[in-house]
């Protein structure tokens, strides 16, 4: 099922959702590499529960994509995730961040019930995943 035209002329919006979907897929990359980094099973298992997010995310956001352009996607990565554990975590934690505001803003540029609501949802998440950066940021692992 597509939507109106009037959701297909809305580049704005089509560009911001491809933005999304190359942040999410980004975050995917990234959060895998510090999972392998994490340097215990408890942080390794929330970052990869993270990860799923993540990957959600990016299916939904295609979905939508699909849905308002009639193509499928071509997501890329948009930012390198630092190869240092705590560099890591702090540039996860940014990037969580500054997409809880670019979701959000998605969500008050549409009209669109649904895809309004996916941003919002997708938003909250991300706020969740900052939390649990920061918490490992500061719960004391020092790396060797």
């Amino acid at each position: 099922m597509y939507y109106t035209n009037y959701y297909r002329k809305d580049t704005g919006l089509v560009a911001d959702i491809a933005r999304a979907i190359n942040g999410e897929y980004s975050a995917i990359a990234c959060y895998e590499q510090l999972a392998g980094m994490a340097p215990n099973e408890e942080e390794r298992n929330r970052i990869l529960e993270i990860r799923k997010d993540e990957i959600r995310h990016f299916q939904t956001f295609s979905q939508i994509y699909t849905s308002l352009t009639g193509r499928q996607p071509t997501p890329h990565v948009n930012e390198k995730c630092p190869s240092e554990y705590t560099a890591g975590l702090h540039f996860a934690f940014k990037d969580e961040q500054n997409t809880v505001d670019f979701y959000l803003d998605i969500a008050d540029k549409t009209t669109d019930p649904n895809i309004k609501e996916r941003f919002k949802r997708a938003s909250a998440d991300e706020q969740n995943h900052a939390v649990w950066f920061l918490y490992f940021i500061t719960s004391g692992y020092k790396p060797r």
